[in-house]
């Protein structure tokens, strides 16, 4: 699995023009899930999003959770984080996982980020989203496992 997590103040989600998601803050999360990914990595994703200090405390540190500020999660999937361009110019996405294998991992990370006290809404996998982020920072982490 793949991610780029983001330290959003606001991010909402749009499908065919309707609302699907929003979060008044916490972290926009594009997951990329690949064909030899499992409930392993799913675990372990959603254990480093719930975790992860990205959050100045009162001394300006980054230093706080998710979970320790009060935020939420918008769990986007992203089959194209693994895409590979390295030859032409059309990447190439054979590194990412089916969408039958992929769309019950990116679901159990959520239910696994939630088990973990974290808020979490979800795009639609597969539509077409529109995304709107208002990001903090900027903090943008990169994570693979």
């Amino acid at each position: 699995m793949r991610a780029v997590i983001q330290r959003v103040k606001h991010t909402s989600l749009c499908v065919g023009g309707a609302l699907v998601s929003e979060i008044p803050g916490g972290l926009a999360v594009y997951l990329g899930v690949a064909p030899d990914d499992s409930e392993r990595n799913a675990a372990s994703m959603a254990k480093k999003i719930a975790q992860l200090r990205i959050f100045e405390d009162g001394q300006g540190k980054m230093n706080l959770s998710v979970r320790d500020v009060g935020g939420e999660v918008l769990l986007i999937s992203q089959f194209t984080l693994y895409g590979d361009c390295t030859h032409g110019n059309r990447p190439s996405f054979i590194g990412a996982a089916r969408p039958e294998a992929a769309e019950p991992l990116y679901l159990r990370t959520a239910e696994l980020l939630r088990g973990y006290g974290v808020p979490v809404c979800t795009g639609i996998f597969g539509a077409d989203m529109k995304i709107e982020q208002y990001n903090d920072g900027p903090v943008t982490i990169v994570y693979e496992c």
